[in-house]
C-alpha cells in the first residue's frame, strides 16, 4: 500500500468513527466530539494473550475525561478538570488482539448544570486485514472540578441537541443515575476478611484483594487519581477472584455501573478487594469495593472511594465458554448479597433479550 492509499484508508477509518459519534445524535459542534487512537501492544496482554479489559476502561476514561474536560472550559470561569463519577453498565462485546489498533470515540450526549454525560464507542481495528468490529460501548458522568478548589463544581456549557426528544432521553437517564448513585451511597458495606483455610467454591476461598499506593504517574493535574487507574486495579482484582474460582482462564463480559463516591489523593494507600455474590451457569458476577486510607493525613481515616459489580466468564483453550462451578454460600448476608445479584442477572438478560427483538 503507497502513502495516498493508507492516508485514503485513515481517511475512511476517521469518517467511520466520526459517524459512529453522530450516531449517538449529539449536536453537531465539534468539541462534543473526541477520537483517540493507538495500536495495542504486549503490555497491554493480559495472561490469555488478548488485550487487558481494564487498559480497555482506562482507554474509554481517558477519552471521556479529555471531551468533557474540553468542553467544560470553553467558557470563560475557573478552569477544570472533569471527573469521572460513575460509569454506567460497560459490554465488552468482542476481545481486542494485539497489534490492532483501537480507536475510542467520546460524544457528548446530555448536559445538566453540574454534570455531564459522555458516550463512548471502541472500535478495534485489524490493519493487516482492514477489518473492523465494535469492541465495547459504555456511557459515562464526569462533573467539572475548579483547579482553584477541587471541591468546587463548576457549572457545565450546554450542548445542542438534534431534538427535543433527544434532550429529554437525555434528562430521564440523568434523574434514573443521580437515584441510583444516591441509593448505592446508602448501602456501602464492609470487605470482610476470608475465614482461615476456607472451603473451596465458597465466596472466602476466591475473595482477592490488592494494595497500591497511588504515585503521581497514576493522578491529574491536581493529584487526584485518574479513574482509568482505579478501574484497571478493579478489573485485575476481579479477574483474579474469577480465575481463582474456576481455575481456567477467564475474560470481562461487562462492567455493572461503577460509582465514584469520593476521590482518592495522591499519597492515599487503596485496597481493592474483590468477592463473588452470584453465579449462574456460564457467568460470575463479582463486587469490586475500592477504599483509600490516607498515608499521611492519617487523621482523614479510611473511607470507601469506588464501588462497582463486574461479570466474567470462564474459557476453554479455544475461548469457548466452560460452565461455572456453583458457589456454596455460607450464612444469611452471603445468600442477600446471592439473591440481589441473580435479581440483577435477570434484569440484565431480560434487557438484552428486548434489545435484540427490537433489532429484528
Amino acid at each position: 500500500m503507497d502513502r495516498k492509499e493508507a492516508a485514503d484508508e485513515m481517511d475512511k477509518t476517521v469518517a467511520a468513527v466520526k459517524k459512529v459519534c453522530r450516531d449517538e445524535g449529539a449536536g453537531s459542534d465539534q468539541g462534543t466530539l473526541f477520537q483517540l487512537s493507538r495500536v495495542m501492544l504486549p503490555d497491554d496482554a493480559n495472561i490469555m494473550g488478548t488485550v487487558h479489559g481494564g487498559i480497555i476502561l482506562k482507554m474509554i476514561e481517558e477519552a471521556g475525561s479529555i471531551v468533557g474536560t474540553r468542553h467544560c472550559n470553553t467558557q470563560n470561569g475557573d478552569r477544570c478538570l472533569a471527573a469521572l463519577v460513575r460509569v454506567e453498565k460497560t459490554e465488552f462485546l468482542s476481545p481486542v488482539f494485539i497489534g490492532e489498533v483501537v480507536h475510542v470515540s467520546a460524544v457528548i450526549t446530555y448536559t445538566s448544570k453540574h454534570s455531564l454525560e459522555v458516550q463512548v464507542k471502541v472500535i478495534a481495528e485489524n490493519i493487516l486485514t482492514g477489518a473492523k468490529k465494535l469492541a465495547n460501548k459504555a456511557a459515562l458522568w464526569y462533573v467539572p472540578c475548579s483547579l482553584q478548589n477541587v471541591d468546587k463544581i463548576t457549572e457545565v456549557p450546554p450542548i445542542k441537541y438534534a431534538s427535543a426528544e433527544q434532550e429529554e432521553e437525555g434528562r430521564k437517564r440523568y434523574e434514573a443515575q443521580k437515584v441510583e448513585r444516591l441509593e448505592t451511597k446508602a448501602r456501602v458495606e464492609e470487605a470482610i476478611p476470608p475465614p482461615p483455610n476456607p472451603e473451596r467454591y465458597t465466596v472466602g476461598f476466591s475473595q482477592s484483594s490488592l494494595i497500591h499506593l497511588v504515585g503521581p504517574s497514576d493522578c491529574t493535574l491536581d493529584d487526584f487519581v485518574y479513574g482509568g487507574v482505579t478501574m484497571k486495579l478493579m478489573d485485575e482484582v476481579a479477574g483474579i477472584v474469577a480465575a481463582r474460582h474456576c481455575n481456567t482462564n477467564i475474560v470481562t463480559a461487562s462492567v455493572d455501573a461503577i460509582n465514584f463516591h469520593r476521590k482518592i489523593k495522591k499519597g492515599c494507600v487503596v485496597t481493592v478487594t474483590g468477592r463473588l455474590t452470584f453465579v449462574s451457569n456460564r457467568s460470575m458476577e463479582i463486587e469490586v469495593l475500592v477504599d483509600a486510607d490516607p498515608l499521611v493525613e492519617k487523621e482523614k481515616g479510611k473511607y470507601r472511594a469506588v464501588s462497582a459489580f463486574f461479570t466474567f466468564i470462564s474459557l476453554d483453550k479455544e475461548n469457548k465458554p466452560l460452565n461455572v462451578p456453583p458457589l456454596k454460600i455460607e450464612g444469611e448476608e452471603e445468600q442477600r448479597r446471592f439473591e440481589e445479584g441473580k435479581a440483577r442477572y435477570l434484569q440484565s438478560k431480560a434487557k438484552r433479550l428486548a434489545e435484540k427483538e427490537r433489532q429484528q
